[in-house]
Formats: C-alpha cells, sequence, structure tokens
C-alpha cells in the first residue's frame, strides 16, 4: 500500500484502540491553561507538568498575573519541571505579549501565537488544534518516532514531519491523530521496549517487519 492508504489504516486503528483521545496535559478546557502547560512540558513528562499545574494555576490564573509576577515566584513553583529558568523567562514573555498584543487571549493564527515566548511550531499547532479546532500535526517526541518506525514520513526533523504528515492525515483528524500518537506509545509503541507482539500496527510497521525495536 502506499504512504496515504496506510495512513488511514493507521489512523483507523488507532481510532479503534483510543476512541475517546483527549490531550493528555489535564487543562480543563482553559486555552491559557493549556499553553503554559504546553511550554513547561518541553523535556519533561505530561505527568509531571500536571502535578505543577494545580498551585501554580492557583496563584498564577490569567496572563496579566503572571506578566506582573515577582521574580522568583513562578520559577519557584515550576522548578521540579526542569529546565525552570529558561522556562519561566520564556512564560513571562509569553504573557507579556500576550496582555500587550493581544488583551490576554490566546491568537488563533500561527504567525500570532509564534511572537509568544516558549511558542514553537509544535505548541502552536497544539493550540490550534485544542483550542480552536483548525487541526495541525504536533510533531512532538512521540509522533516523530513512531511515524518514522511505521515509515510514514523519513526525517526525523519535526517541521519535515509536520509537512509530511499534514499531506497523509486530512486536516480534521489531526488533532485527535497526534494525541492518539502519545497514549500510543505510552502503551504499546515505547521507545526502549516496544510491544511489537501485540502491537495493532504491527503488520504495517516497517520496523516491527525489520525486526528493529528502536
Amino acid at each position: 500500500m502506499n504512504k496515504k492508504e496506510k495512513a488511514k489504516l493507521v489512523d483507523e486503528r488507532l481510532e479503534a484502540l483510543y476512541p475517546d483521545v483527549a490531550c493528555a496535559l489535564e487543562h480543563h478546557d482553559d486555552p491559557f491553561r493549556l499553553l503554559i502547560m504546553a511550554i513547561l512540558s518541553a523535556q519533561c513528562t505530561d505527568a509531571r507538568v500536571n502535578i505543577v499545574s494545580g498551585p501554580l494555576f492557583e496563584r498564577f490564573p490569567d496572563a496579566r498575573s503572571i506578566a506582573e509576577s515577582s521574580e522568583g515566584e513562578l520559577e519557584e513553583l515550576i522548578r521540579s519541571v526542569g529546565l525552570y529558568n529558561s522556562k519561566a523567562k520564556n512564560i513571562r514573555r509569553c504573557c507579556r505579549t500576550l496582555v500587550d498584543e493581544f488583551g490576554g487571549e490566546i491568537p488563533e493564527a500561527m504567525e500570532d501565537l509564534l511572537k509568544l515566548g516558549g511558542v514553537g511550531r509544535k505548541v502552536a499547532n497544539l493550540i490550534r488544534g485544542d483550542v480552536f479546532g483548525l487541526g495541525g500535526i504536533v510533531a512532538d517526541t512521540h509522533c516523530i518516532r513512531i511515524t518514522n518506525k511505521l515509515g510514514l514520513v523519513d526525517s526525523h526533523d519535526p517541521v519535515k514531519v509536520e509537512r509530511q504528515l499534514e499531506g497523509l492525515i486530512p486536516r480534521q483528524r489531526q488533532t485527535d491523530f497526534c494525541h492518539r500518537l502519545v497514549h500510543f506509545g505510552r502503551d504499546c509503541c515505547i521507545a526502549r521496549a516496544p510491544q511489537c507482539d501485540v502491537c495493532v500496527l504491527a503488520d504495517c510497521c516497517e520496523a516491527c517487519q525489520k525486526g528493529e525495536s528502536a
């Protein structure tokens, strides 16, 4: 089968496996929370970000509260996520831009989202998909690793993976497809110990057919 046919098959099987998928970041349908949590999730587990988010948003419920915060207070609340100093700087820059340019609201356009501190295409596509229903490929580590193993893409560059998958997955299905890859990567296609013997995608996975484990 060609890549388009394989992508459709993979998408359908993942949907059957995870019919009611949701973002692993527990943002409670709050766009601001999702944005900040996505920035925090860089090189950190979603589970850790979920733990930190409770006290964080109790103290800082909106962009203005962070933009006007005292130096060190934000850092202390996010210390356990790793790289907390640089993340705090990015989040403050993000919130100041939100307040100064967007009235404290999350913008919809890609070019506007990319103006925000700590926001690259991965986070921007997450926001555009989950908040605005616009789709977009979230080329995170799970997405890049699994789609390469499947043979759907031939690059580990996030932008190239995004572009290649955009041509294979219909826009209205892209957001859920990427969320399902995250769950699948944690449950079955585990980076260090893939469960190929019980994998629903084994028959169409190039890595499984070659006997490769990573």
